[in-house]
């Protein structure tokens, strides 16, 4: 059988090599772009002071430059070819810059000369999208995010909420679904377990449940309609007089507005806030739009939602870029922290 299959492997290794040969650039699965090319890109399009500095600040679920004129300091976003389309980003961008208009205090995106939101890169691996935005004033509020705070937060979700639902965007995205965030998140986390029975069979009983306790919420208004998708303490910056900007809307689109709330608690759980902020949050929430009972009692679900969606997230990212994170370690404290959020006492975590 060896000696049959040789040829095959030969056939397939001097095809592999062919490639390459006739390949002009070897496939890149994702370019770090060159901060001096970026500023000369960004004066081109975009109506600003002269660059003074641009530099590379942090890779995340897009590219972040820190890019500083010489009156003004704005943030270019870069996306990832492999992250998201360019109608999901649109949504977005459309998102935000609705939100502003409306007097929502987001971080939204500046339009280039010729009006556009985004600037298209052609990157070695394929399409990527800039985005420039003003630098949010203040700083965020992480390790002293106060009851004060986080009751102004909540309070700002509510109103982003109530203003959204007259939002009509003309891009698409994946709504919020059970599919969405369950599923596919399970199909990306599920793969590592296979040689740990136990661990893969909770995760899918888990997942069973939590859709059928989800099964009781309902998907129209006012329940159902945009949500940030990432609201907590490291997605704001606070002045020293509390006014807030909000940011980073990459993981907005439709769904419950319930959603919002657990991902909020989800975060500040796994952060260590108390439960005091905790409860300022939906104070400051139900002070602009009150939560049903149904809400209310699947919050626990949806926060179970968000986090298996977050850790789906955080898989796909170390996947690319830190493969050596994927120990045995790695799975078995996400999968402990799934088991505390499903605990009866999961609020004291």
């Amino acid at each position: 059988m060896k000696l049959m299959l040789q040829p095959i492997f030969q056939k397939a290794k001097d095809q592999a090599c062919l490639t390459t040969q006739q390949t002009e650039v070897f496939p890149v699965l994702s370019s770090l772009l060159a901060p001096e090319a970026l500023s000369n890109l960004v004066l081109c399009h975009y109506d600003i002071d002269i660059p003074t500095s641009c530099h590379f600040w942090h890779r995340g679920l897009s590219d972040i430059y820190v890019l500083e004129t010489l009156s003004n300091l704005y943030i270019l976003r870069i996306s990832h070819h492999h992250w998201r389309s360019k109608i999901e980003i649109d949504f977005e961008l459309e998102l935000l810059d609705y939100l502003y208009q409306c007097k929502i205090p987001v971080s939204a995106p500046l339009k280039t000369k010729d009006g556009y939101l985004s600037l298209e890169i052609n990157a070695p691996e394929g399409k990527r999208y800039a985005v420039l935005f003003p630098y949010a004033p203040g700083q965020i509020a992480l390790g002293d995010f106060n009851c004060t705070q986080s009751y102004l937060l909540g309070q700002t979700l509510a109103k982003l909420h109530q203003t959204s639902t007259h939002f009509s965007p003309l891009a698409y995205r994946n709504p919020l679904t059970p599919d969405y965030l369950l599923e596919r998140s399970s199909d990306t986390i599920a793969p590592f377990l296979h040689h740990r029975h136990e661990d893969l069979q909770f995760l899918i009983k888990t997942i069973q449940e939590i859709k059928q306790q989800l099964n009781l919420l309902p998907t129209h208004a006012p329940y159902w309609g945009i949500c940030w998708g990432d609201p907590h303490s490291g997605n704001v910056h606070f002045t020293s007089d509390n006014q807030m900007t909000l940011f980073d809307f990459d993981q907005c689109g439709y769904g419950w507005r319930a959603f919002d709330i657990a991902k909020f608690l989800q975060v500040s759980l796994q952060t260590g806030l108390s439960r005091k902020v905790r409860d300022a949050f939906i104070d400051g929430y139900q002070s602009c739009e009150l939560l049903s009972a149904v809400e209310l009692e699947t919050l626990q679900a949806l926060t179970q939602t968000a986090y298996i969606w977050s850790w789906a997230i955080s898989l796909n990212s170390a996947k690319h870029y830190d493969y050596s994170r994927l120990d045995r370690y790695y799975f078995s404290q996400r999968l402990e922290r799934l088991k505390r959020l499903k605990s009866k006492d999961w609020q004291l975590f």
